[in-house]
């Protein structure tokens, strides 16, 4: 690759990674030159980490609730998709049961229904069982196959598993369930990280979901304790959202880079034939 190319990368880069860097730089300025410094980077001779003391403890919640909170929900939420997506994968891919494909494909109609589509019927079910104000609406549905996405990405996976080590195993005696934990998933870990992380992600960062449910400070996420940062009515904390912003990305970044490999194997070979 040619000199000229290689800085033009680098220079689509630095304009991608910008709004992070100035983020960044933001959380150490004092609030009173934030805005005051324009787009610079450069570091002025008055940082500090009061906005992040500040921010972690300026509300009448720490964020330190904040944090496990999220955590809760998304470690829960991972876990149940998990679990659920790979043995709702398993049947459609492995197993022999009357109606599959047309089931398989109402499942596949359900990606293009929106989220707002069912949110008013399951607001409605959640509040009838007594669950609205509690975790029980982010964390539930996972344990029930309710992501179509990733129940068909690891469908594409299991078939590329040669069915004769699922043969061998039923000749030797094992049913449907060992061959799922001892052959299946052993075999299928980076399908299970790719949807591992992207579900970790995708319920850290879900804001729409505990804003709908979640109503107590107590019982915010670490989104919902962003958003009280600002106020339409009365003084906005700059610093301490820009320093609590930094330190929500922390999680993300340990958890991505903790299974990146995994993450790159199963994007890469899902779909694969082997």
């Amino acid at each position: 690759m040619s000199v000229a190319a290689h800085v033009l990368l680098i220079g689509v880069s630095i304009m991608m990674l910008y709004p992070l860097l100035w983020l960044l730089a933001s959380s150490f300025r004092p609030e009173n030159e934030i805005f005051g410094s324009g787009i610079s980077l450069l570091p002025s001779f008055s940082w500090s980490l009061d906005s992040y003391f500040r921010g972690w403890n300026g509300l009448r919640v720490s964020f330190t609730t904040f944090f496990a909170n999220s955590l809760t929900i998304s470690i829960l939420c991972v876990i149940g998709n998990v679990l659920a997506c790979s043995l709702a994968a398993y049947a459609f891919a492995r197993l022999e049961f009357a109606g599959r494909r047309f089931w398989f494909a109402m499942m596949l109609m359900t990606l293009m229904l929106p989220y707002q589509v069912t949110l008013i019927p399951q607001y409605v079910l959640f509040l009838n069982l007594g669950w609205v104000n509690t975790f029980l609406p982010l964390i539930v549905p996972k344990y029930l196959a309710s992501d179509a996405f990733f129940i068909f990405l690891m469908v594409q996976f299991f078939r590329g598993i040669p069915k004769e080590l699922d043969e061998a195993a039923r000749m030797d005696g094992a049913s449907p369930w060992r061959i799922y934990y001892k052959i299946m998933l052993p075999l299928s870990m980076p399908v299970l990280a790719t949807a591992a992380i992207f579900t970790f992600i995708w319920t850290w960062d879900d804001f729409f979901g505990p804003l709908i449910y979640l109503s107590e400070l107590k019982d915010y996420t670490v989104m919902l304790g962003l958003r009280t940062f600002t106020d339409s009515t009365g003084e906005s904390d700059y610093g301490g959202l820009f320093a609590m912003s930094v330190l929500s990305l922390v999680p993300i970044f340990v958890f991505f880079l903790a299974f990146q490999r995994l993450l790159i194997e199963g994007i890469a070979t899902t779909g694969m034939k082997r």
